[in-house]
């Protein structure tokens, strides 16, 4: 599973991308996106998402499944 970018509560801060390890996130614009190819959820490298850990809207957030 990887995490997503709700884009409708996503105030596109920038926060995000560079906390990842993967560089999984990019955006266009305002828009920013998970690549879920890339994403491990940070397992092997912190205890949590990183994304998550940093996002002041909650907007990072697990894939459905």
């Amino acid at each position: 599973m990887a995490y997503m970018i709700d884009t409708s509560t996503c105030t596109a801060c920038g926060s995000c991308e560079d906390e990842c390890p993967n560089k999984a996130i990019s955006h266009k614009g305002k828009v920013y996106t998970i690549n879920a190819k890339k994403c491990v959820e940070c397992k092997g490298s912190f205890d949590a998402p990183q994304c998550a850990e940093v996002c002041p809207s909650g907007s990072c957030v697990p894939a459905a499944a």
